[in-house]
């Protein structure tokens, strides 16, 4: 070879060549290690079992969703929602050193609402996760109010307490702890939710624990003529990300003696379903201080509300938005930092959504402020009613008298509870919950009007 330009073509085509055979190579490398890693989605440091309840000890097995569950701690208020952190002084009562704001100085209209009910006298902004235990624990509701060990259910770890205190029978337990006195129930109980609230320590696949939700799902399909559901047999994984939310961000409430924590889904998921339930069994949680009526108080209707919304009917999950997947490596997990889609729009959102991060704010904020304007006006009028009670008993009405006005605000005030208790700020299904507003308004309306044809003269009293 003795042209020296083809010699050098050759030696660069050789060294090129070498290049690129590494280059592949090291790319096809680092494919396998990626999927391998992606395909060992944990490496098993520690064993954990059924009674595994330190989710420290699953976060050895889980470091990065782990290290996101710890988050929850973190205090960040969004536009209409969310918690500010304010300093608290602590008490031998009350060791907590910070604490969210009060609700209901916020607005006294809530005060007014559940006159004569533990929530009219303490009532803050939810925290994240790793407060839900402590936050019950302290609050005056708890402290100064006798209460059953079922309000454990939604704000602790209680499968393994259900387990021992039912001897292996969660159902049995469940009996137990929702009848103990919290005082007592509350001591048994170490964790916040936990990993083993939600996850078969053997599989990791999703799980329903609470004996409630799995009575509450029967009863929802039985209603829709499908006999013994069963979630953990039955559901799909996709729709799993949304039951074990549903196992604690629900309506519910204390049946019997027994305080057995019961979902009212016998007719359906509506509040108008749950609403009939109520008054086919005759409940009632308290009653009104101000003006006698035998009222409801509705409790965390996130997972009924998102039912009637634009997401559910799309197949998108509660996870999808509040633990959205995301990339570490070649893994993709759920993010276990359980937030407000607004703190985390790239991932939350933006994956269906394609739309820049700002405009996606704008229009979440721009639900959420017409939902507000719509619940002030329905809570004004029901604090219209309220007074408008108050005046008729103090002119001498009788229960009798009163009986159409009583139930105008039952009615009324349970629907406007209803969204209020939903901690979306109106944008889990916006149309359905301005529909309630206005179904609370023609009620409360309704009530005003029956109160008027009683044409109710003030009392005369002996002297005048």
């Amino acid at each position: 070879m003795s042209d020296p330009k083809l010699k050098q073509k050759i030696i660069w085509a050789v060294v090129i060549t070498a290049i690129l055979t590494i280059g592949a190579a090291a790319l096809l490398v680092n494919i396998f290690e990626h999927k391998q890693e992606a395909r060992s989605t944990f490496f098993r440091v520690v064993e954990v079992t059924d009674d595994t309840e330190d989710p420290a000890v699953w976060g050895r097995n889980f470091p990065l969703q782990y290290d996101a569950y710890k988050r929850t701690v973190d205090q960040t208020r969004t536009r209409y929602g969310g918690s500010e952190a304010l300093p608290h002084a602590p008490t031998q009562a009350d060791p907590r050193a910070v604490v969210s704001q009060s609700k209901i100085e916020e607005d006294l209209r809530l005060k007014t609402m559940w006159a004569g009910y533990p929530f009219g006298v303490d009532f803050r902004e939810d925290r994240g996760h790793a407060y839900m235990l402590d936050d019950q624990r302290y609050t005056k509701r708890v402290l100064d109010f006798k209460q059953p060990g079922a309000c454990l259910n939604c704000h602790a770890s209680t499968y393994t307490v259900m387990k021992k205190l039912g001897n292996g029978d969660i159902t049995k337990g469940f009996e137990v702890m929702n009848k103990t006195p919290y005082a007592e129930a509350t001591k048994l109980a170490k964790h916040p939710v936990a990993c083993i609230d939600c996850h078969d320590p053997a599989s990791m696949a999703l799980r329903i624990t609470r004996p409630a939700f799995l009575e509450g799902i029967r009863n929802l399909k039985a209603s829709q003529g499908v006999k013994d559901y069963d979630p953990n047999r039955d559901a799909s994984a996709q729709e799993m990300r949304s039951f074990v939310c549903g196992q604690c961000h629900v309506e519910y409430y204390l049946k019997g003696d027994e305080k057995r924590l019961t979902f009212p889904w016998h007719k359906g998921l509506k509040a108008e379903d749950a609403f009939a339930y109520y008054e086919e069994v005759k409940h009632k949680d308290f009653t009104h201080k101000e003006t006698g009526a035998p009222v409801l108080k509705a409790q965390h209707p996130e997972f009924e509300l998102w039912s009637q919304g634009i997401h559910a009917r799309s197949g998108v999950a509660c996870a999808d938005c509040h633990m959205p997947y995301k990339r570490e490596g070649g893994a993709k997990i759920s993010d276990h930092w359980v937030r407000s889609p607004m703190l985390n729009i790239n991932r939350a959102c933006q994956g269906c959504h394609r739309f820049p991060e700002q405009e996606m704010k704008d229009r979440v904020e721009q639900i959420q402020g017409r939902f507000l304007e719509a619940r002030n006006v329905a809570l004004d009028a029901l604090m219209e009613l309220i007074a408008d009670i108050k005046k008729a008993r103090e002119t001498g009405a009788s229960g009798e008298q009163l009986k159409d006005a009583w139930a105008a605000q039952r009615k009324g005030q349970f629907f406007i509870d209803f969204v209020e208790a939903d901690n979306s700020g109106g944008f889990h299904a916006p149309g359905e919950e301005l529909r309630l507003l206005t179904q609370a308004l023609d009620s409360i309306r309704k009530g005003q009007v029956a109160l008027r044809a009683l044409n109710l003269k003030p009392a005369v009293h002996a002297g005048n």
